[in-house]
Formats: structure tokens, C-alpha cells, sequence
């Protein structure tokens, strides 16, 4: 096996993260810790309104954020069509203005970014 050089700098991760309009937090992705059980609980609409980032970062920048809304500007749900769809015309685009030699796009374990469509157009955008 040969030894990249500053492999560690050539990794891309990406992500993407929910803003609920109504302040609702996520305690899967954020943790709030005290010294004593405040005995409250807050009580939440079934489906309240939310905003979804996908961002990207390594060690050459920022790409993102990139927000899913359609072109009246309203917010969507992330399936693979619409992944695909901001891979192809933003993330593709944005990489492409930064000096990629070779890189490793490291994605979430979502199902929307594991189909077997969306691996082989990945596939064959190696950068």
C-alpha cells in the first residue's frame, strides 16, 4: 500500500444539519449538560418548520452552505433526486474553483447519499 503524502489534508467531509424555525434542537446532534435536572419538558408541533444546510469542509476551505428550498424559495425535505441535484450544480461547481489534485469525499451515512444511482454518478466525477 502507498503512502500518501498529507492524506489527512485530502479528506472532504460533508454533512447536513436542521434549523427548526421554532428553536427545537436536535439532542442527537447537541448535547446540554447541567449539574441538576431542571424537571421540564417543552412541548413541539409533529412537523415544525425547518431549514436544511449541507456544507462541506477540509483542510483547502469551506464549501457551502447550500440550502434545500425550491425556486418559489421554500424549504424542502432532502431526498436523493434533490442530493444529486446540489452535488451536480453546486457542489461540483464550487470544488471546481478551488485547487483539487485529488480528494476523498467522505459523506454522512444517509440513505440519500448511499443509493446505488447516486454512488455511480459519484463514481464518475472523481476528482
Amino acid at each position: 500500500m502507498a503512502v500518501v503524502p498529507d492524506f489527512h489534508k485530502r479528506i472532504l467531509f460533508s454533512d447536513e444539519a436542521h434549523f427548526w424555525f421554532n428553536g427545537y434542537v436536535n439532542k442527537q446532534n447537541c448535547r446540554i449538560w447541567c449539574e441538576a435536572n431542571p424537571q421540564v419538558y417543552v412541548e413541539t408541533p409533529l412537523h415544525p418548520e425547518k431549514l436544511t444546510d449541507w456544507s462541506a469542509f477540509w483542510a483547502g476551505g469551506i464549501i457551502g452552505p447550500y440550502f434545500f428550498k425550491n425556486d418559489e424559495g421554500h424549504n424542502l425535505t432532502v431526498n436523493g433526486d434533490r442530493y444529486r441535484a446540489m452535488i451536480t450544480n453546486f457542489f461540483i461547481p464550487e470544488l471546481n474553483n478551488h485547487d483539487v489534485q485529488e480528494l476523498w469525499f467522505q459523506q454522512d451515512g444517509a440513505n440519500k447519499s448511499h443509493s446505488s444511482c447516486h454512488n455511480r454518478f459519484i463514481e464518475r466525477h472523481v476528482w
